[in-house]
């Protein structure tokens, strides 16, 4: 009998840590065929630079959510792709607002064009820990992908108390009372999932996925061919960072190259030698457009030299 590949998807949302958490399975297995299905919604993918190894496969599907129909074709076609390749593991990693409600259609397509060559191992979400309880309240997304998932890892933990611990604990419950719940603390995590069943309890049944081209959010890359001081860059996004759900890029400042990474109020900055000829920042806009003219006019007063958007 022929065997399968295992299929992994993991869901949280924007600035919740799952690049993190994927980085750290990928160097558990230095010996294994594996591929990533990476989903961003910006035009420009910047995760897809900080996970690569040796022997990996890639993909990067932007422009929107693979759940959506105007990524779902891309979606299949990818995932037939890896199964020709002969991988062990293909993680799917998919975009902070991504709605995986409808992942069993997928996966019955696939089934469709190419056999029964997944073994679906379960839907993983990532929780952050600080910003949880305020997100669930009001956006959509955080609740769906809690759904569907089949293990919660809960980020951050290190950066709460126990009080508030518990309560996301208690709200993750209400939402899901099967998918067993573990911590992480900076960034680690004492739980081997690959050799466990997380599908042992079952999967909630398919439905429509709220994502859709019309409520696509709006998102922009500034790029910058410019040294900026690390300062300016700081007072520019302090501006901007309230209309925004994640900026996050790599950008040439005083101290050399920065991976940059801003969630919430929390701005983070990580040298990296993964920059290229020119600065670029993903925004992904909590209000439409018109996050535009107010990127423009901070940028004008705080740095004043010429940057594009697009």
């Amino acid at each position: 009998m022929e065997k399968k590949t295992k299929l992994y998807l993991l869901t949280g949302f924007l600035g919740a840590g799952k690049t993190t958490f994927l980085t750290s399975v990928l160097n558990d297995l230095p010996d294994n065929r594996v591929a990533v299905i990476m989903n961003e919604f910006g035009k420009v993918g910047i995760d897809g630079p900080i996970i690569e190894k040796d022997g990996m496969e890639l993909v990067e599907l932007n422009r929107g959510s693979i759940f959506c129909s105007c990524l779902q074709l891309n979606f299949v076609s990818a995932l037939i792709e890896m199964a020709d390749r002969d991988m062990e593991y293909v993680f799917v990693e998919s975009s902070g607002l991504a709605d995986p409600s409808n992942i069993g259609e997928f996966l019955e397509a696939v089934e469709v064009a190419k056999g029964d060559v997944y073994n679906y191992c379960g839907a993983i979400s990532i929780v952050d820990g600080v910003h949880f309880l305020e997100q669930v309240e009001d956006i959509e997304t955080v609740e769906r992908q809690l759904q569907y998932c089949n293990l919660v890892i809960i980020s951050k933990v290190d950066l709460i108390d126990e009080d508030r611990l518990n309560k996301v604990k208690a709200r993750v419950r209400e939402i899901n009372d099967t998918a067993e719940i573990v911590e992480s603390v900076n960034g680690s995590y004492d739980y081997d999932f690959l050799n466990k069943d997380l599908m042992a309890s079952g999967w909630k049944e398919s439905e429509d996925t709220t994502n859709t081209p019309e409520n696509r959010p709006k998102t922009l890359t500034l790029t910058y061919e410019e040294e900026l001081s690390k300062d300016k860059l700081t007072q520019f996004l302090d501006i901007i960072k309230k209309d925004s759900y994640r900026i996050k890029g790599f950008f040439k400042l005083d101290d050399g190259w920065n991976q940059v990474d801003v969630v919430n109020d929390l701005i983070d900055y990580k040298p990296t030698n993964k920059g290229e000829d020119k600065s670029e920042l993903v925004i992904i806009s909590k209000v439409g457009p018109q996050i535009i003219r107010p990127i423009f006019a901070a940028w004008e007063e705080v740095v004043g030299t010429e940057m594009k958007l697009r």
